[in-house]
Order: structure tokens, then C-alpha cells, then sequence
């Protein structure tokens, strides 16, 4: 139980920042009615509840799974069974996400259905089980992690000049969204899994990181062949109404439940099975870790269930609607510093976070001061929520004007720094796009769009997440060049 504890108070640290800016919101720019602010705090306590119960479920259940899987395909030592294991591995894990489901619901209800749920979530799947497999090859095979980069982001580059504008901003989004709270740890997992048999150390450090990056350039990669390959042209869509509110607080969310019960149970039954099967023939692990990992993996149910259920039916509608009143204030300086208060928040109370700084402080022997990190960090993801808004609020910035400069930086980068802060670099954009990025500030930006004249709702509103994610990539290379100067310098 005290582990329970420690992962509600991580996650009470993340929501509650967000909670009491709404309410101070509510008392000054933004009149919230009083139903909708209560479906709000009662959707948060079920995000609070279920999001620790969930991560709680991940720590027992999904990542003993991916570190007994990832020491077993590497034992195997056969490139096919690593990249056929691997890329349904991957598929299954991704499908699961909630992340990428709530983003996937968001493009469904923007486009009226034009780009259905399943079929993004499908996709999105597919191309990072695809690098995932690749990912996993690159490990045993020791391919450096900036050619894997150079190569991925340059085909990125090149479907993108050919892409409408709408799948670009939904492939970069989707990027953030499915590297979250449950393909992370997983994919983490395995990756360590498979490098830890590796006889040089430093190799095994190196390699255990990249893995996450290379599988989120995946999820860009099918959703910009789908806009290829499919030839549908331009997505078109429209703003979202919240403003029919109803008259019940519980309503909502009874009316959710049985619908997310039924689509969880579908997205967790096959990492369950295969679970099962790899048991009976491969792992052979003891009785009392596979009732260890089911019994994490009920959390994980139960968790995800009451999260959903929360995000849905109260937490999200309030993002929307507090961005939708601000971006009608003639004063659009508020709905700036409400976004940059928001990314920063959202930064400043991420768990995972403090395990990155703390992580690149042990690397680099006390040379990058993790405050300077986590200060970093949290400035460069509130400029980039920021960011986005000030795109919606000016046509003529486009998103690509953001996501071509700052990528092409990742990359040069990526030649100039020690490999290491190559792989943590690109995986810690999945710690920035957290599950409170890819609900309450995709909503909020959603909200702003939607009550901007110039903008679009589909092209504009979307692209948020894919900013976020992008911001620490650059920071921590950055972090890294300063400490290879550093300690040049101490050798002289």
C-alpha cells in the first residue's frame, strides 16, 4: 500500500496545479457554471484515483513483463524472432495507450468521424510497432542512435512536403500522445532488457535509451503514409460543443462507463494473452511473479478505467470551455500566460521528470546540476504550450514553422553531443507530452482555436503535444554539448 501512496501523491502533485488554476480562473476571467465545474472537480478525482491505481498497475505488471520479454528475445540472438516479437509487441502496447485514445477521440469528434478513432489508433500502432522492431535490431546490432535519427526524420521531412497541413499537426501530436504513461515504462523495459546482456557497460548504458524516440517517429511515419497512400486530401473539421451541459452531474459519467470498460478490456486482453503464451512456452518465470504481474495488470484495468472515465465525462469539457471563453477576451495576453501557467505546471509536477534530472546529474558525475535541468525544462515546455497558442492566434505562423527548425537542431545536434544524452534526449519527450498534455492542454488549445476567427479547429487546434514533446529534445542536447565543453575542459 505505501507504494499506492507514493504514486497518489505523485499524481495528486500533477493534477491538483491544474485543478486550482481553473478554480482561480473560475472566480476571475472565466464564468464556469457551477454543473460543469462540478462535473470538472468530480472527473478530477477520478483522474487522481485512477492515474495512481494505473501507474501502480504499470510498475507491477507491464514493465516485469517487457523486462522478462526484452532478456528473452535478446538471449534468442536472432534478428528474426527480435523484429517479428518486436513489432507485435509493439503494436499491442501502443493499442493500449490511453493517451493516444484520447487523442484519437479528439480528431474523431473535430473531423466529424472523417478520420475515425480505431482507424488512427490502428495506424499509429502499425508505424511504431514497425520502429519498434527496428529499434530493438539497432540495439543487438549497436547502429549509433543519430544515424537511426537522421535517416527516420529525413523521410518524416520528405512525406510532409506532400501531406496536407491537418495529418501533419495529427502525426506530430500522435508522436506525444502514444509515447505515454504505458508504452514508456514498457518499451524502457525492454530496451533494457536486451541491452543489459551486452558485455561492454558503457554500451549496455547507451543503448538502454532510444528506444522510446525511434518508436515515436514511427507513429508520424503511419500517419503521413496513410495521408499518402489513402489520397484523401484535406481533412476538414469544426469546433467542438461543450456548451450543451445537461442538468445531471453523474449522468456523464455513468454513460461513459460501460463504453470504457468495453474499449480498455479490448486494448488490455492482448498484452494479457500473449503474456500467457509467452509464459507457457518461453518465459517460464515462477508462479508467483506471473500472479504478481496479473495482479498488476488488474490495477492497470481498474486504474485506466476510472482515469478514462474522468477525462471524459468531466476533466477535458472544462479545458475546452476555459479556452474558449479566454480566446474570446479581447485581451489575448491572458490566454498566452494562462498557456505558458499551464505547460509550466503540467512540467513542474511531471514524477517522471524528477527521475530524468536526477538521472542525467548520476551520468554526468554532478556536471549538469539537475535544477538547471528541471529549470530548463519547465521554461522551454511553457514557452512551447505558449508557442502554440500564439500560432492560433496568427495565421501566418504555421506549425511546420516550429517543427522543421527544431527538429533539424535535434539532429545536427545529436552529431555534436555524447551518445547517451542522444538516446535520453529523444525519450524524454515522452515524459513531457504526459497524460495531462494530451487531455486538459490539448483541450484548452482545442477551446482557443475554436473561438479564434482565423484559425483552424483541426489544423491549428491540433500540433500542441508535438511542440511539448519537442522542447526537451532540444534542451537536453543542449545540457549535453555544455557538459562535453565542460569536461574537456577539466581534462586540460
Amino acid at each position: 500500500m505505501s507504494i499506492l501512496k507514493e504514486k497518489f501523491k505523485e499524481v495528486l502533485l500533477s493534477v491538483v496545479p491544474i485543478v486550482i488554476i481553473v478554480i482561480f480562473l473560475g472566480f476571475t476571467l472565466v464564468d464556469i457554471p457551477g454543473l460543469l465545474m462540478s462535473r470538472f472537480l468530480v472527473g478530477s478525482t477520478l483522474v487522481i484515483l485512477g492515474l495512481a491505481i494505473f501507474l501502480l498497475g504499470v510498475d507491477v505488471g507491464i514493465t516485469p513483463i517487457g523486462n522478462l520479454m526484452g532478456e528473452k528475445l535478446a538471449k534468442s540472438n536472432r534478428i528474426w524472432i527480435i523484429a517479428i516479437v518486436g513489432f507485435f509487441l509493439g503494436f499491442v502496447i501502443s493499442v493500449a495507450e490511453p493517451d493516444i485514445h484520447i487523442l484519437a477521440d479528439q480528431v474523431a469528434s473535430v473531423t466529424n468521424g472523417a478520420l475515425a478513432k480505431n482507424t488512427l489508433v490502428i495506424v499509429v500502432s502499425l508505424g511504431l510497432a514497425l520502429m519498434m522492431s527496428l529499434g530493438l535490431i539497432r540495439i543487438v546490432k549497436s547502429v549509433k542512435l543519430n544515424i537511426v535519427f537522421t535517416i527516420s526524420y529525413g523521410i518524416i521531412l520528405l512525406l510532409s512536403l506532400i501531406s496536407p497541413e491537418a495529418y501533419l499537426a495529427i502525426g506530430f501530436d500522435s508522436s506525444g500522445a502514444t509515447t505515454g504513461a504505458l508504452t514508456v515504462p514498457f518499451m524502457l523495459a525492454i530496451a533494457t532488457g536486451v541491452s543489459r546482456l551486452k558485455k561492454d557497460s558503457k554500451a549496455s548504458e547507451e543503448d538502454s535509451f532510444g528506444l522510446v524516440g525511434i518508436t515515436s517517429s514511427g507513429a508520424i511515419l503511419g500517419v503521413l503514409l496513410m495521408s499518402a497512400l489513402s489520397k484523401t486530401g484535406e481533412l476538414t473539421g469544426g469546433g467542438v460543443d461543450v456548451f450543451e451541459i445537461g442538468d445531471s452531474i453523474i449522468m456523464p459519467f455513468i454513460h461513459e462507463f460501460p463504453i470504457i470498460v468495453g474499449e480498455v478490456s479490448i486494448a488490455l486482453l492482448p498484452i494479457i494473452a500473449i503474456f500467457l503464451i509467452f509464459q507457457r512456452y518461453v518465459l517460464k518465470a515462477r508462479k508467483s511473479t506471473v500472479r504478481r504481474i496479473l495482479f498488476g495488470m488488474s490495477f492497470t484495468f481498474v486504474g485506466l478505467v476510472l482515469f478514462l472515465v474522468g477525462v471524459h465525462a468531466g476533466f477535458m469539457e472544462v479545458g475546452y470551455f476555459v479556452g474558449y471563453a479566454l480566446g474570446n477576451i479581447s485581451n489575448k495576453f491572458f490566454v498566452i500566460i494562462v498557456a505558458f501557467a499551464l505547460g509550466l505546471v503540467t512540467i513542474l509536477a511531471e514524477p517522471a521528470v524528477h527521475v530524468l534530472t536526477q538521472q542525467i546529474e548520476d551520468v554526468t558525475s554532478g556536471y549538469v546540476n539537475k535544477t538547471m535541468v528541471f529549470v530548463a525544462l519547465c521554461i522551454g515546455v511553457g514557452a512551447a504550450v505558449a508557442l502554440s497558442v500564439i500560432r492560433i492566434l496568427i495565421p501566418e505562423i504555421r506549425l511546420w514553422h516550429y517543427l522543421l527548425p527544431g527538429f533539424l537542431l535535434s539532429i545536427i545536434l545529436s552529431y555534436m553531443v555524447p551518445n547517451l544524452f542522444v538516446g535520453i534526449a529523444f525519450d524524454s519527450g515522452g515524459v513531457a507530452s504526459g497524460p495531462m498534455t494530451a487531455t486538459f492542454i490539448l483541450s484548452y488549445t482545442q477551446g482557443v482555436a475554436s473561438a479564434t476567427s482565423t484559425a483552424d479547429v483541426l489544423i491549428d487546434g491540433f500540433g500542441v503535444i508535438a511542440v511539448v514533446a519537442m522542447t526537451p529534445i532540444i534542451a537536453l542536447q543542449i545540457l549535453g554539448l555544455l557538459y562535453k565543453i565542460k569536461s574537456k575542459k577539466a581534462v586540460k
